[in-house]
């Protein structure tokens, strides 16, 4: 039973790099940006956390830092296809492949360095119940906070007017123009804050995840999310559940290995991908049930009028 347990707070907590990174780029899509560029964020972003605790031993500091990086390169994304009216899927690969470039030459410094001690997490009273204390009580406050931001956003996209206003600009942006919002201010707020939960996924993965520098730590969990939106049909507890189940396929590969099933360890790393692979293929058979629920200005240019 400790197995089972150690395997779902792994799971957990493998879940929550792609349930932060992709329900950041759900906010984009919702206001009709497609971003490409998430693998390049996080990367840059989990250098910049990395390097923040190192030099300051503040993990806190360090998410500011992967937050603060993400949401830049954001805005620089914004820039270029919102007002200057770029390809949205040229300009986020281009993103993608500078950032793995940048941060490894940022990086090359702190290959060997050591982060210093971190607290332990546990809830009390709770973190000491047998089998499910350990698995659901001793991880980290950002694993929780996850939860509680995808129910907050569920609210705000379906219970607020802001959220409504964002929906609007995603489905007919000249609809919104028309009746005087800044379709391109609620564009451009919408991809920074989605690269910064892009860079807080980043700083998660280099600062508590795997505390260390490798060059591309990233390891692809940038597109897993992106695929997570479409998987998700741009529903926040849906990527959500998703983000968790694809964690699940991700730990399922070091739970084999540990229990000595006798596969290549090529074939199992191969799991989460194939995974990703096989949910975009089914969700692709029926294109009508994804229109339906798909933004409809979704990687669309706006021109104002």
């Amino acid at each position: 039973m400790e197995t089972y347990a150690l395997l779902l707070g792994s799971t957990l907590s493998a879940g929550t790099v792609l349930a932060l990174a992709a329900l950041g780029l759900l906010i984009n899509e919702k206001a009709g940006i497609v971003n490409l560029g998430a693998e390049g964020m996080m990367l840059c972003a989990a250098i910049a956390g990395f390097a923040t605790v190192v030099h300051t031993g503040s993990t806190a500091l360090g998410f500011v830092a992967g937050m603060a990086a993400g949401a830049l390169l954001a805005a620089l994304f914004g820039w270029l296809v919102i007002w200057l009216n770029t390809n949205q899927y040229a300009t986020g690969l281009a993103l993608t492949l500078f950032g793995a470039g940048f941060s490894a030459f940022v990086g090359l410094g702190y290959v060997q360095a050591q982060m210093p001690e971190r607290p332990k997490f546990a809830v009390p009273f709770l973190a000491d119940l047998p089998v499910v204390g350990d698995a659901l009580f001793r991880l980290h406050p950002l694993v929780y906070g996850a939860v509680v931001l995808a129910a907050v956003m569920v609210w705000f996209l379906y219970r607020t007017r802001a959220g409504l206003v964002l929906r609007a600009v995603g489905e007919s942006p000249q609809s919104a123009h028309a009746l005087g919002y800044p379709v391109r201010g609620i564009r451009l707020a919408a991809v920074m804050f989605g690269g910064a939960l892009c860079g807080l996924a980043g700083a998660y993965i280099s600062t508590v995840y795997t505390p260390m520098w490798v060059e591309g730590m990233v390891s692809g969990r940038g597109w897993i999310a992106l695929a997570l939106t479409t998987f998700a049909t741009w529903r926040p507890a849906r990527v959500l559940l998703g983000a968790y189940l694809f964690g699940g396929v991700t730990m399922l590969q070091f739970h084999l290995q540990a229990t000595g099933v006798q596969v290549a360890s090529q074939l199992l790393s191969m799991l989460p991908y194939l995974a990703t692979i096989v949910v975009l293929v089914l969700i692709s058979r029926n294109p009508a049930w994804i229109r339906a629920n798909m933004p409809a200005s979704l990687g669309k240019p706006f021109y104002p009028g």
